[in-house]
């Protein structure tokens, strides 16, 4: 996925349908690419191997000779039309109302991967088998986090939801990033970022209508 394919920003059509949902800017410029956000985002949620709920991918930008390298961090866009609610056919995915966070039900959701398979983004994923990082046996640290990941059952990003936001915190990927390259709120205070420094979203063509903003 090209950072800069078929993106647009709020000006150019792509809009805020629900400014009181939350949302998140990710400034590229700053964006070093520490993987400080995966590593905290892993100590945070203790998600087992294959699970990575934020991570920073690489990516070239721009037309020969004009080519530069970036680091784009990828977590759940948690779209305002999520394609992943759409496929789910227990109706374990949802998007809350109160503020536009997509969740799983894990005790509703089948592993089917249909919402896998939906997301364009690929921010979903399954727990395959119940192996930690060091084989069949568990560390204390495993064994305790481990148990809110049944397996072949699909998990993502949540903004932190009942770790962090519940408390008034912001979510960790946010806090630790040591560049300030991450900004989260409501649309509606980020709207102005976004409009000033022509941020904009990925993949905008799909309708997805994702609720995190990238600035150039």
């Amino acid at each position: 996925m090209c950072a800069r394919e078929g993106n647009q920003g709020i000006e150019g059509g792509v809009g805020m349908s629900n400014k009181k949902k939350y949302g998140m800017v990710i400034n590229l410029k700053r964006c070093v690419g520490c993987q400080a956000c995966a590593t905290i985002c892993k100590a945070e949620h203790g998600t087992p191997p294959g699970i990575t709920r934020a991570k920073v991918m690489r990516q070239e930008v721009g037309v020969y000779p004009d080519v530069r390298r970036i680091s784009l961090p990828m977590l759940c866009m948690h779209c305002e039309n999520a394609s992943c609610v759409a496929v789910c056919p227990t109706g374990a995915t949802q998007k809350r109302t109160e503020d536009g966070i997509v969740t799983i039900n894990k005790e509703q959701c089948i592993g089917c991967q249909a919402c896998m398979t939906a997301c364009p983004y690929g921010a979903r994923y399954r727990r395959e088998n119940n192996d930690g990082y060091f084989g069949t046996k568990l560390t204390p640290f495993e064994e305790a986090h481990y148990k809110q990941y049944p397996t072949k059952v699909v998990d993502k990003c949540d903004f932190c939801l009942e770790s962090r936001l519940k408390d008034g915190l912001e979510p960790a990927c946010v806090q630790s990033c040591i560049t300030l390259a991450r900004t989260f709120g409501t649309l509606e205070e980020l709207e102005e970022l976004i409009i000033q420094r022509q941020g904009y979203q990925l993949r905008p063509e799909l309708g997805n209508d994702p609720s995190v903003f990238y600035l150039p």
